[in-house]
């Protein structure tokens, strides 16, 4: 990995059209893009103890032959609008690794509908980003999906716009251990309220890079929940929202374990969450982390976000969703990370 990412890894592209195929079919396809189609959304059951499961629309698919460590990266960008009724909306990535299992990722928010007058959630762009690490030699294979579900009890639908599936490297350098510079926040929720005003998740803990690397992009993705579980919905002002700061963090260190430097300047955002949204996706990122080479300084790092609650309702960071179902009608189920945080070094 020989070039920085910075603005191209966080820059939108929007496209429609037909998904691009291969021009062999032994050749890997590494971007696609979506073709605009409406998406269903099943309705909430009047029964409270029914099965409530997701309408999962898969939208594209990606592959990559890897070798056994190689670290690739992947991005989903989906855009929604035009729903019926207020319905959730999940921008989810399925990677099946080549050992038979499977690295996968979901971000997440209500969409409002098209006749809601706060246009802020009528529109909705989410991005879903991560790093993948082939276990062993093989094809990763990566596919996009929609998940929705009305939030009434009539069924639901909105457009799904456009967007792209990519590789947008197939080759990130890891840890000295080998591993992949990435880490989710495990299943759960990190409160922040009025008693707990801040979390500093999600984090990745000390890692280490070798030497020569001149510096770190690094990308700190939050899922923010308004009103978290510990609460009723009585207790909540459904009219109300929750508002929070989110700093991204990071961290080289000395030799001798003190600090070498730290870096949060550019990498601050607020938002404001109103209950019907729910949960929302706030993306963090630093591109131009520079390695430091002052006397004692060695190229050990640590990163992580800082939720700070500011007001209104209570929030929490949202962890690893567990147990979603793998289509409509289907039993089976799976897990997908949620917030985490993740590296990419650069010469």
């Amino acid at each position: 990995m020989t070039i920085k990412l910075g603005a191209l890894l966080t820059a939108t592209v929007l496209l429609t059209g037909s998904i691009v195929a291969a021009s062999a079919p032994a050749q890997a396809v590494t971007s696609v893009t979506f073709a605009a189609r409406t998406v269903a959304g099943p309705g909430v059951p009047e029964d409270p103890n029914a099965p409530s499961p997701h309408n999962v629309v898969p939208v594209g698919t990606v592959d990559l032959t890897m070798a056994a460590g190689q670290t690739a990266y992947v991005v989903s960008v989906m855009r929604v609008n035009s729903a019926t009724i207020r319905t959730l909306f999940d921008n989810e990535i399925i990677c099946k690794l080549p050992d038979g299992t499977s690295k996968n990722m979901v971000m997440g928010q209500n969409v409002y509908e098209s006749t809601n007058p706060a246009t802020t959630w009528t529109d909705v762009t989410l991005t879903t980003r991560y790093l993948v690490q082939a276990p062993v030699a093989g094809k990763v294979i990566c596919t996009a999906q929609v998940r929705a579900h009305s939030l009434g009890y009539a069924a639901s639908t909105f457009r799904l716009v456009g967007g792209s599936l990519r590789f947008a490297d197939q080759n990130i350098d890891n840890g000295t251990d080998g591993k992949a510079l990435q880490q989710s926040f495990p299943a759960g929720l990190a409160r922040v309220d009025a008693s707990t005003p801040s979390a500093w998740v999600p984090a990745l803990d000390m890692f280490d890079i070798a030497p020569g690397f001149k510096g770190l992009s690094v990308f700190g993705d939050t899922e923010y929940m308004v009103c978290h579980t510990t609460k009723t919905a009585e207790d909540c002002n459904t009219r109300g929202a929750s508002t929070a700061k989110f700093t991204l963090y990071i961290n080289q260190w000395k030799q001798d374990d003190s600090l070498c430097k730290t870096d949060e300047v550019r990498a601050t955002i607020v938002k404001t969450v109103p209950y019907a949204v729910h949960h929302i996706y706030v993306p963090l990122n630093k591109p131009d982390f520079l390695v430091s080479t002052a006397p004692g300084c060695i190229p050990r790092f640590n990163a992580y976000v800082k939720v700070e609650w500011l007001g209104g309702e209570t929030g929490a960071v949202q962890g690893v969703a567990n147990g979603l179902n793998d289509s409509l009608t289907s039993t089976t189920k799976h897990n997908s990370d949620m917030s985490h945080v993740y590296v990419v070094p650069y010469h």
